[in-house]
């Protein structure tokens, strides 16, 4: 008998476990912990982020450490947009620093496949950024997970 551990929530989602599982992701990327976030997907996963396409948990890990030793003070909302029995669309936007000061805001869609045990096997991202003033931030919280009583990217007019 093969131990398959689940990641929940699995497949099929309903409305709740989507946003449940949309949720589960933004607090993972908040956690700017790269091997934690890397371990959510399949070991054999598919991204395509931008112009990089990084296949398997090592190759992802590898551009989540690169992608957070660049982008500092990174702080990420996420949005559910829809789903299907195992696929959800979310849309989000981040915003983060480099190490000049500069602040930008990045905007983007994602669209998720899981597998049956609740592990992502396709994250595919189009993204856009702009730059930002310090006052133009939108994202004040301390570093960690998003607050409950945050706005969300609705409430936030994004």
């Amino acid at each position: 008998m093969i131990d398959i551990q689940l990641r929940l929530p699995v497949p099929p989602f309903d409305r709740n476990t989507a946003i449940e599982k949309v949720r589960l992701a933004e607090d993972g990327w908040n956690s700017r912990n790269p091997a934690k976030v890397a371990l959510a997907y399949t070991p054999d996963t598919n991204w395509r982020n931008r112009a990089e396409f990084p296949q398997g948990r090592a190759q992802v890990e590898a551009f989540l450490t690169r992608k957070w030793n660049k982008e500092l003070d990174y702080r990420l909302i996420k949005e559910l947009w829809a789903y299907t029995y195992n696929r959800i669309a979310v849309r989000y936007a981040y915003e983060y620093h480099d190490d000049s000061g500069n602040w930008f805001r990045a905007y983007g869609n994602e669209n998720w496949e899981f597998e049956e045990n609740g592990y992502m096997t396709n994250r595919h991202a189009s993204i856009n950024e702009k730059p930002i003033s310090k006052e133009e931030r939108k994202f004040h919280w301390p570093l960690g997970p998003r607050p409950e009583a945050h706005p969300g990217l609705s409430d936030l007019g994004l």
